[in-house]
């Protein structure tokens, strides 16, 4: 039962990595065809991250009213509806609305899923977990561009992962009983949590937000750009970018996989600091003027980069600052990610629009510094304790 359990954990992260690349991938198509401008894809990602922010903030609330099983299955319903809901939209207007139940219920079963997995299980699977998001995110433009080069319309690809959330839906409503078996035998004494003010005042843990905020706007920028950049800068055809972006979670995918293997001989900062090495030798690779083998090879590599920083960072909380913190630092961790998530992707649609689009390896490589500097400083002050 507990395996069965597990399965179907990893399932509920595919999908809610499923939906999250595909409006980086469809956007050169939609924001023609809804004649908006290229820079309100930043918009809509905005309203998705408010969404997940204010779910995440409730999730533990939540969480006590309806346990895990439910409000994991009831989030990931509302994320098959405004999936569907986009499909069928015809102006910007709707995909703002719809963006706002499909942010909503990514961030609960977000918060929900780290927080049991971290709680239940051991850290092996934390990685493992997110390689399942990278595979739901890796399989999502993969789908869109496969319609779009097949002569489809976007919404096409949009209402195939509507499908696949529908039975991952159905799949977790039946299943429903397991998780109430595992509660029943699970009873967790909890203790009193820590106000936002008490976790500020830990020393490195500002650090640790800024490490992580960056680490997400590198991550959610690249996600949601790599396909106009390479349309409107690199001069690739929509159809052919939308399968260049989808290397990006490729590489974050497959890093997680080989992240498990890794972490058998190095520890987690040293699995953070070579991913970050391994982001900076994949954006350089984007601005080299050697055709599009190597803007693929870049976005690989970024996403290769990518790869152990997110699960390492979460995984080595309780050792640096304590196990009986950790719950509290992960909670406002996570806040500063979505934070990350809100303002770093329209940011650069703002730069894209006003400037030049050009400037998308800069950008990342300005926050891949800060992130670098921020993470340096943590280590530095808790090593000082």
């Amino acid at each position: 039962m507990v395996h069965l359990l597990l399965a179907i954990i990893y399932l509920s992260f595919i999908s809610l990595g499923l939906p999250d690349a595909l409006l980086g991938a469809a956007w050169p198509n939609m924001y023609l065809e809804l004649n908006t401008s290229i820079s309100y894809a930043g918009i809509i990602f905005m309203i998705i991250s408010v969404g997940t922010v204010i779910s995440s903030l409730l999730s533990d609330r939540l969480l006590r009213i309806l346990g895990t099983g439910k409000m994991t299955a009831i989030s990931v319903a509302a994320t098959a509806i405004a999936i569907f809901g986009i499909s069928i939209s015809d102006s910007f207007l709707m995909l703002c609305l719809w963006a706002i139940p499909y942010g909503l219920g990514a961030g609960c079963v977000d918060a929900g899923l780290n927080n049991y997995v971290a709680v239940h299980y051991s850290s092996t699977h934390m990685s493992w977990l997110h390689c399942m998001w990278g595979l739901g995110a890796t399989i999502g433009p993969y789908v869109m561009g496969y319609m779009l080069s097949g002569g489809y319309h976007w919404t096409g690809g949009y209402r195939i992962i509507g499908v696949f959330q529908v039975v991952i839906t159905i799949v977790l409503f039946f299943t429903l009983p397991l998780w109430e078996k595992e509660a029943s035998k699970n009873k967790e004494s909890i203790l009193a949590p820590l106000s936002l003010k008490e976790v500020l005042k830990i020393p490195g843990v500002k650090e640790l937000m800024l490490t992580f905020f960056c680490y997400c706007a590198i991550e959610q920028t690249t996600g949601l750009w790599a396909s106009s950049y390479l349309v409107l800068h690199k001069g690739i055809d929509s159809n052919t970018a939308a399968s260049f972006a989808s290397m990006f979670f490729i590489g974050i995918t497959v890093g997680r996989a080989i992240n498990g293997f890794l972490s058998l001989k190095l520890n987690d900062t040293q699995l953070i600091r070579l991913g970050q090495v391994i982001i900076a030798i994949g954006i350089i690779a984007l601005v080299l003027p050697w055709g599009n083998s190597i803007s693929l090879a870049g976005f690989i590599m970024i996403g290769l980069g990518c790869a152990p920083i997110y699960p390492c960072v979460i995984h080595s909380i309780p050792n640096i600052f304590g196990a009986e913190r950790s719950q509290a630092i992960i909670g406002v961790q996570m806040a500063s990610a979505y934070v990350g998530n809100i303002l770093m992707p329209p940011l650069f649609g703002w730069i894209a629009e006003n400037i030049s689009i050009r400037l998308f390896p800069v950008y990342l490589i300005m926050i891949l510094m800060l992130m670098v500097a921020m993470y340096k400083r943590m280590l530095s002050k808790q090593n000082k304790l």
